[in-house]
């Protein structure tokens, strides 16, 4: 998932933004709660995290503001405040769910994660399927033909995004934007090597391959 992070302690931002990387994601970071609120109108993020209490624009604020511009991404709040009225307050604004601090990292990306799949019916998804190709995204796996293939966060990212688009074309830019975060071509040989790297491991001791460049056009995963 694309995710947008508001917080205005930095040594919390990075903690959660590490983490959540770490789990795959994608993380922007916004220190108050005006930037928060710019990116959060600017991008398409498939939810919140948002520190109640922030510089500039109030965390419940910027959240008001979203929902009255009909914005229904899901949203996180973060707070000290773990009393009960605080939690109602927060949900009442138009929070999906609320943690109190001190919290775990473990708990803090599983209710990401299901508020994320609510909105989206395509994240509720847990295994990926082409031909004799197979990803277990909980488990975080991928195996073909039975034997397990190991690779790395960014080849696994890359591999999930060919696997949901299986059959169709995927350009370039499209994988900039989902596995990059990049919204402009940085015009280096990034892709092409990851790209080379995952033929090898997917299509090199398999009689198939699956992995094929559409010239001029970009990647197409399928047997």
């Amino acid at each position: 998932m694309r995710l947008l992070v508001v917080e205005d302690d930095e040594v919390a931002a990075e903690y959660v933004r590490k983490g959540l990387m770490e789990a795959g994601h994608v993380v922007d970071l916004a220190p108050d709660g005006d930037l928060g609120l710019e990116m959060a109108r600017a991008a398409d993020y498939d939810a919140l995290i948002l520190d109640r209490m922030l510089p500039k624009l109030d965390g419940l604020e910027l959240l008001s503001n979203l929902r009255e511009d009909g914005d229904a991404t899901p949203v996180l709040i973060l707070s000290a405040l773990g009393e009960v009225d605080h939690k109602v307050e927060g949900l009442r604004a138009g929070g999906d769910d609320y943690l109190a601090k001190p919290y775990s990292f473990t708990e803090l990306l599983a209710r990401v994660e299901a508020i994320g799949r609510r909105s989206d019916p395509n994240a509720a998804v847990t295994k990926l399927k082409v031909g004799d190709l197979e990803m277990d995204l909980l488990a975080r796996t991928v195996r073909r033909a039975g034997l397990k293939i190991l690779l790395q966060p960014r080849e696994f990212r890359l591999l999930e995004c060919l696997m949901r688009n299986a059959g169709r074309v995927v350009t370039r830019t499209m994988l900039l934007e989902k596995v990059w975060d990049y919204h402009f071509d940085p015009q280096t040989n990034v892709i092409d090597v990851h790209i080379s790297r995952l033929r090898g491991k997917i299509d090199k001791e398999f009689d198939e391959p699956l992995l094929h460049t559409v010239r001029g056009a970009g990647y197409r995963l399928q047997l």
